[in-house]
């Protein structure tokens, strides 16, 4: 009996969350997962349990990609405000071959499933939630530094964030005009900037 070739975790849920990420969880077939992961049914069925279970996996991978990547970007700024401004920017300069240039994996998938995956959905809502406190945890280290004033509402200023990025990223996906799109992270750019107390230090 021929031995089932063994299968590269980490490849397989990186070929599926690139196929999710593109087609969504209901237009991606068996026959799509079949190609793009390398693997026959019945062995993505016995590593992954269903095809939900396999998206669930995707759809985290793509949250922990994305919250190490706002991390790195965090910690390779001079200041909190500096960090979260450098965003707007590091999107509009993505390659045009960058899978990161289409909408928000978390954006899409809860379209995809808000009325039809129940599971799904929760759990996007939850990765998005995660993802805000995060924005919210950048404005409140550049509150505690003195970039921004003791008034200033840290969970609204990461709400307005998170959609500014999700509009951005729309606006890549729609394949906008490169020049408008830079211009417009840069108007978001300088929103953030433009929060620092004056006098406080980058």
């Amino acid at each position: 009996m021929t031995r089932a070739t063994p299968y590269n975790r980490d490849k397989a849920l990186d070929a599926a969350m690139s196929l999710f990420w593109e087609k969504g969880f209901h237009a991606t077939s068996l026959k799509d997962l079949e190609a793009g992961l390398k693997m026959k049914p019945g062995s993505i069925y016995a590593a992954f349990s269903s095809k939900e279970n396999l998206y669930l996996l995707a759809l985290e991978r793509y949250f922990e990609k994305s919250r190490l990547g706002h991390r790195a970007q965090m910690a390779r700024a001079a200041s909190p405000l500096a960090g979260l401004a450098a965003h707007f920017r590091t999107i509009a300069a993505l390659s045009p071959n960058d899978m990161a240039r289409q909408a928000c994996m978390l954006t899409k998938s809860l379209v995809d499933t808000q009325t039809t995956e129940p599971a799904i959905a929760e759990k996007t809502r939850s990765y998005l939630a995660a993802m805000q406190q995060e924005f919210a945890a950048g404005f409140a280290r550049a509150q505690k530094m003195g970039e921004l004033p003791d008034s200033a509402n840290t969970n609204r200023l990461a709400r307005r964030f998170q959609a500014n990025l999700a509009a951005l990223r729309f606006e890549l996906h729609l394949g906008t005009d490169a020049l408008e799109t830079a211009e417009l992270a840069e108007d978001m750019a300088r929103e953030i900037e433009n929060l620092r107390v004056c006098g406080a230090s980058e």
